[in-house]
């Protein structure tokens, strides 16, 4: 992946992109890898490194399923624990164990057995061991340090761990390798519309300082970028963006 190729087909390609994405961290990478392989002409601009931001500041654990549990998303843990193990399998150095101690007030016995039992179905993989629970005198034999008061017992349970700027640097070559141009250092300036959607950006190359225009048919972004969001991922160029 060439930068300055990358660079010169996203200012010289005729005709508008189809999708312009906003964002160059592991939702954007993957999202413009999607869009690509969908047959959609895909750009990707990021202001500063891939996955500087928020992706490189993970705990580099492919969420297991275990955050779902005191909220009691249940299929949200059994997704998480099915797709996980397969996803470490291609961007992970291994899995890593951890153990969730589980309070009074954050979940009840009942809860924690139901979510271990969830989990130890879902994660039937090679190389993710099946959930375990502990009881209390267990969990602080682990954890000496873990205040005792109001605690129920604990889970043993792994995650898939996995090199965050490896999976970066392989998702932004795939979407290239798609047909792709997906561009760091390049900065949104300001967006573009036409007839009250937004077709595009106005984008400056940071380190030559040229601005120039990305046109697009749908913008995709991040809802800290501008005030015209759906929530979340949007596309920018619906009417009531």
């Amino acid at each position: 992946m060439n930068r300055a190729e990358m660079l010169q087909r996203l200012r010289g390609e005729p005709g508008d992109w189809d999708v312009l994405v906003i964002g160059g961290g592991a939702s954007g990478l993957a999202t413009a890898v999607e869009s690509a392989a969908r047959g959609y002409r895909t750009a990707l601009v990021e202001q500063a490194d891939f996955a500087q931001a928020t992706s490189s500041r993970s705990t580099k654990l492919i969420h297991g399923g275990i955050r779902y549990l005191e909220q009691g998303a249940w299929a949200g843990a059994r997704i998480a624990a099915r797709t996980g193990p397969s996803a470490s399998q291609r961007a992970a150095s291994g899995p890593s164990p951890a153990l969730h101690p589980a309070a009074v007030r954050v979940v009840g016995a009942s809860v924690l057995r139901r979510g271990a039992e969830t989990l130890r179905q879902a994660r039937r993989r090679p190389g993710i061991e099946a959930c375990k629970h502990l009881s209390r005198v267990e969990t602080l034999e682990r954890m000496p340090t873990l205040a005792g008061e109001g605690l129920r017992g604990g889970i043993v349970y792994q995650d898939g761990q996995f090199d965050d700027a490896r999976l970066a640097i392989t998702l932004a070559q795939t979407a290239v390798d798609l047909g792709g141009a997906v561009v760091n250092y390049v900065k949104v300036v300001s967006l573009l519309k036409q007839n009250g959607r937004v077709s595009g950006a106005t984008v400056r190359e940071v380190e030559g300082g040229d601005e120039f225009e990305v046109r697009a048919r749908v913008v995709l972004m991040r809802r800290e970028f501008s005030a015209m969001e759906c929530g979340g991922w949007t596309t920018a160029s619906r009417p009531n963006c």
